[in-house]
């Protein structure tokens, strides 16, 4: 697939994004897409792929087998029995 291609926007102000990007990023009719302006570019992902990123960005600073979850529900049980 190529990277890169041109689009002609609609008189509505739509674009279609062709089936190989749809396909290569995962979308699905119906999906929500998160736009982003950064450097004059816009650029376009779905929140699956945003919550997939923060996970990978999270996991560098997670030990393994240690659960944020039973961290966090811990640390709130406890506070629950200082109150």
């Amino acid at each position: 697939m190529d990277a890169e291609t041109r689009l002609r926007i609609n008189e509505n102000g739509r674009v279609v994004i062709p089936a190989p990007f749809r396909k290569a990023l995962g979308i699905s009719p119906g999906d929500e897409l998160i736009l982003r302006l950064e450097n004059d570019e816009l650029r376009i992902t779905t929140i699956k792929r945003r919550l997939e990123r923060a996970q990978r960005h999270v996991r560098k600073y997670v030990k393994p087998g240690v659960s944020l979850v039973n961290e966090l529900i811990a640390e709130r049980r406890g506070a629950a029995k200082r109150e």
